[in-house]
């Protein structure tokens, strides 16, 4: 006779209560392959259009690739893209404090700052920026509301055309940088504010050394994003004849007449910055996680 001990051996090939591992069998997405497949076929068709189309003239790319107008377009925009960062992020900086202030008359400036310069295009405050002599013949410092001048100077003297293009795209960058600073304010706990006050610190103070340091674990990837963004933004400065990168290409293409090859030219070096930057944002991130897990 078997006993019910030999029988469930028989029957499951093991002791009886022995662990069975699960064999998984993942589920077949056969409709996300075709999609994928189909989406590769048509880029793929693409590309090789590009490349085979008859009209490109690819030995002009090469050739003004590095120009020597390029060149200096290409130094002109990082110069621009430098100085607004910097400038834009100081003014965030403030606008973002501003707003987390008790004052509110600050807040209310701090925020019409914000909102103004968010909705205003870009490329309308290049231009506006860029005649800005039209509404103002001269720049003066003096007494509100008299005639009383301590300072008055021509227009078009000091606002060059890259100091107009550097003060557009500083006022556009600091309204967005004052958002990603302010959320990454916010995100640090108030336990840590409250922890150095309890030291004694002064408000600036724990600003200064607790606040600001621990925000920035937040702050730097949305910052890296707004400064490659910035990088492309400067290209609108052309429309006031800038001489950074894409105002250099498009003059090149009015005497050789080869608007795409020229246009192309820009995009490369454009890819080839944005990658550099891209690579620099992911080592400074996990240089900033470190200790942090996830």
């Amino acid at each position: 006779m078997t006993s019910p001990t030999t029988a469930t051996q028989t029957e499951t090939g093991s002791p009886s209560g022995a662990f069975e591992p699960i064999k998984a069998v993942p589920v077949r997405k056969y409709g996300q392959w075709a999609i994928a497949a189909i989406v590769a076929l048509y880029a793929a068709q693409l590309i090789v259009s590009v490349a085979r189309n008859e009209t490109l003239e690819y030995g002009v790319v090469w050739r003004y690739l590095f120009h020597e107008q390029v060149l200096k377009g290409i130094l002109v925009t990082f110069e621009l893209t430098f100085a607004a960062g910097i400038l834009g992020t100081l003014i965030g900086t403030l606008v973002a404090v501003a707003k987390l202030s008790g004052n509110p008359i600050l807040r209310a400036v701090s925020g019409f700052y914000t909102w103004f310069f968010r909705g205003v295009p870009l490329l309308s405050l290049v231009l506006i920026m860029g005649n800005f002599a039209i509404l103002f013949s001269h720049l003066s410092i003096s007494l509100p509301f008299t005639d009383v001048d301590f300072l008055r100077v021509e227009t078009n003297s000091v606002l060059t055309i890259f100091v107009a293009a550097w003060i557009a795209l500083s006022l556009h960058e600091g309204a967005y940088m004052g958002e990603v600073i302010r959320g990454g304010l916010v995100g640090v706990p108030q336990g840590q504010r409250e922890a150095a006050q309890s030291l004694g610190m002064s408000d600036g103070l724990v600003m200064r050394r607790v606040i600001l340091p621990q925000s920035l674990r937040t702050v730097v990837p949305p910052m890296s994003n707004r400064f490659i963004i910035l990088l492309k933004e400067s290209s609108l400065v052309s429309v006031i004849a800038g001489g950074e990168l894409m105002n250099a290409v498009t003059d090149l293409s009015t005497s050789n007449y080869r608007v795409i090859e020229m246009l192309m030219v820009a995009t490369l070096w454009y890819l080839f910055f944005v990658s550099l930057l891209t690579f620099g944002q992911r080592v400074l991130e996990r240089r900033l996680s470190r200790g942090y897990s996830r």
